[in-house]
């Protein structure tokens, strides 16, 4: 028996008075939503803390200042394909993308990933090109305000993503919250590279920006890593172990042969092998399904479609449904799954 429940509506009532439904509204609407919210107000955080450095960046000429207002406008700018990304996920599946449009949130933050790069190449450029050809710089107090405000700015817009990123489970928006921090703390370097040229040590400036530049590289491949891991359908073992565990509690499941579950966006889709008493009816294994798939719900918020094959104990996992080589219709031999 292979058996499989439909992931939408399936109301359950625990007791008298009180009752839950899952599947009813859309927990992906009230995400994107936050998402949205999120990546509005944080771009005008950043937005504001790029111009005024802009500001101090032609009055001063520090390169190291423009090193990091280049790279503010640029983690600004992600706002914009993280936001399409998210009005995407709002709208439905289609007959031609029947899971939804989750995966544009990846695609996003491959982009995001590549502006990084791109605002990464332009500083270095500029810290060399100001390295070889030294340039004064002038109005260090207002260098070292800028630098402050930089930093208070991208603390600010850090805490705000990785709240929010973690609240909806979006690597895209999360890696975009440890970008500003790092962001963060690049902007302080700037102080000290005007402090060491208030000291005498005009070199400080294009040194310190290319110092800011390794730290964007390396957020480039941090941020890299955690969306190609999305992209190939990786999973956290923690969250296959939350499945299965999820699902084993479930009383007349005997056994969970296989997990998978791979990320669309900041939501998660799951398939589970669950193997029963084989002598049960058809709707009592539909049943068993049911609850399972609650108790997935109940266990993981950021899950969203939930695929249950139901097996008979003797004939449990994949490796039973496979079909032995076998020749028709004039074919060559030939096996299937």
């Amino acid at each position: 028996m292979n058996g499989h429940h439909d992931p939408h509506d399936h109301p359950h009532d625990h007791s008298a008075g009180h009752g839950h439904t899952h599947g009813i509204v859309d927990p992906s609407i009230t995400t994107n939503d936050r998402g949205l919210w999120a990546i509005k107000w944080s771009f005008v955080g950043l937005a504001a803390t790029a111009i005024l450095q802009l500001v101090v960046v032609f009055l001063s000429g520090s390169v190291a200042l423009l090193a990091d207002t280049i790279h503010n406008f640029g983690d600004a700018a992600t706002a914009i394909p993280l936001g399409i990304a998210f009005w995407f996920a709002r709208r439905k599946p289609s007959q031609r993308f029947t899971f939804g449009y989750g995966r544009v949130e990846d695609l996003a933050g491959l982009v995001i990933v590549l502006t990084i790069l791109a605002s990464a190449i332009v500083a270095g450029y500029e810290s060399i090109e100001r390295l070889l050809h030294p340039q004064d710089i002038s109005y260090l107090g207002a260098v070292i305000a800028a630098s402050i405000i930089g930093f208070l700015g991208n603390e600010a817009v850090a805490i705000f993503r990785i709240r929010v990123g973690q609240e909806i489970n979006s690597a895209a928006l999360i890696a975009d919250g440890y970008h500003a921090r790092v962001d963060g703390w690049t902007s302080l370097a700037v102080l000290f590279g005007a402090v060491g040229v208030w000291l005498g040590y005009p070199l400080a400036d294009p040194i310190i920006g290319l110092l800011i530049t390794a730290a964007i590289l390396g957020i480039v491949i941090q941020s890299g890593k955690s969306i190609f891991f999305r992209m190939l359908d990786g999973a956290e073992p923690k969250v296959i172990d939350e499945l299965r565990h999820a699902a084993e509690d479930v009383p007349q499941v005997k056994e969970v042969t296989e997990v998978r579950a791979r990320w669309l966006g900041h939501r998660l889709h799951a398939e589970l092998n669950v193997a029963v008493d084989p002598e049960l009816t058809i709707a009592q294994a539909h049943a068993i399904a049911a609850e399972v798939r609650h108790q997935l719900l109940h266990h993981l918020d950021y899950l969203s479609l939930v695929v249950i094959h139901v097996d008979p104990a003797d004939q449990s996992g994949e490796s039973h449904h496979r079909i032995g080589e076998h020749a028709h219709d004039g074919l060559p031999v030939h096996s299937h799954g």
